[in-house]
């Protein structure tokens, strides 16, 4: 049978490209995706990390005074339950909770939403080809935002967990810090906890992301179990707290000593840090990675798996940044194929099949045929 005019083709295929049906119509956008996102990580750091509590407490510990606690992990534990009850490993358990609750939801959120707009900003194919300098500025920027939320109530969970007796809780210790020191007290670990933090975001969202890639190109994400999809996240989170913790972990120490006391008459917090460091050198630096360790890889871990299950939950499950896949019908002279065989083939095969168009691009069964009379 001969076959049609080409401009008879091409009317045909306007009408059955007409019939494409969008397979999420009520998709997630703007700020009810976004909001989602941020609850996600509010969620998931606040959980995590007062899980973890009784570990920040030793690791603080060691670092503020390593002659006194210098048995490891479970001998500093020892001393400080002998010494002050089993109760003392939860202080500062209210600033940890509502701090990282508000840092998380800025990191998470913030992360998502600017590598969005970078991917806007920049056009699908730069970003792409510059995937990982987008999760680095993407990292840094959500984490510096979170790093303004978060630095006073790290400020007030240092100084109960240095000083016990300081004070009786979150709102107890913020308001004396604030009224006998100042305001700018709370915010004197502010230039460590960003040195700290926004390598540690940085480091964890790059190795997580690479991580990823890597594993669901030996898995195909779309048929993934979700148990297979949480083990993915899981694995993932565990190597990014590794790299996150060891890249972070000499600020972290510094952090932990410019706020357990004052600073001098007049002494501004760049020369505190330059004498601190000068006091720790690389080996003080390091003191405390151990439990530190144990608890940003299991943290890494934890957060990464609940981000995931909470944000499937919410229905906020599209990737952002991804490149969109577009296809084009007509491009005859790169693609060298006969439009009319192309068209039937993919009437057989009922729905395209290539990844991330399939999520969202059904051809109706019969359309091509119709056009081009198969």
């Amino acid at each position: 049978m001969a076959s049609p005019p080409a401009n008879t083709q091409l009317m045909k295929i306007d009408a059955a490209a007409s019939n494409i049906t969008p397979m999420r119509p009520n998709k997630l956008t703007g700020l009810q995706l976004y909001s989602r996102y941020a609850f996600a990580g509010a969620i998931c750091c606040s959980v995590t990390h007062a899980v973890l509590t009784p570990v920040d407490v030793i690791k603080t510990r060691i670092q503020l005074d390593p002659v006194t606690y210098n048995r490891g992990l479970i001998g500093t534990l020892r001393q400080v339950v002998a010494k002050e009850g089993a109760q003392s490993l939860l202080t500062g358990l209210g600033p940890t909770v509502v701090g990282y609750f508000l840092q998380g939801g800025l990191r998470f959120g913030g992360y998502e939403f600017f590598k969005r707009q970078s991917t806007n900003l920049f056009g699908h194919e730069t970003a792409s080809n510059n995937r990982t300098a987008i999760y680095l500025t993407s990292a840094a920027l959500a984490e510096f935002f979170g790093d303004i939320a978060l630095c006073p109530l790290e400020a007030t969970r240092i100084r109960l967990v240095s000083e016990p007796t300081f004070a009786r809780g979150l709102a107890s210790g913020i308001t004396k810090i604030a009224k006998q020191e100042g305001i700018g007290a709370l915010y004197s670990g502010f230039g460590p906890i960003l040195l700290k933090q926004v390598p540690y975001t940085m480091a964890a969202f790059v190795v997580f992301e690479n991580v990823q890639t890597i594993a669901y190109k030996a898995i195909d994400k779309s048929t993934a179990s979700h148990g297979a999809q949480t083990a993915i996240d899981l694995g993932s989170g565990l190597l990014a707290g590794f790299a996150a913790a060891f890249v972070s972990q000499p600020a972290d120490t510094m952090l932990s000593k410019i706020n357990k006391t004052r600073g001098l008459p007049g002494e501004g917090t760049i020369s505190r840090l330059h004498k601190i460091a000068m006091e720790l050198g690389v080996r003080g630096s390091y003191s405390g990675i151990g439990p530190r360790l144990v608890m940003v890889g299991g943290m890494g871990a934890g957060q990464f798996a609940i981000y995931g299950s909470i944000k499937k939950a919410l229905g906020a499950t599209d990737d952002v940044g991804r490149v969109d896949v577009r296809v084009n019908l007509f491009d005859f002279d790169k693609q060298q194929v006969d439009v009319r065989e192309t068209s039937c083939a993919f009437d057989r095969a009922a729905t395209i099949q290539s990844g991330a168009l399939a999520q969202w691009l059904t051809i109706p069964r019969g359309a091509m045929a119709s056009a081009f009379d198969c």
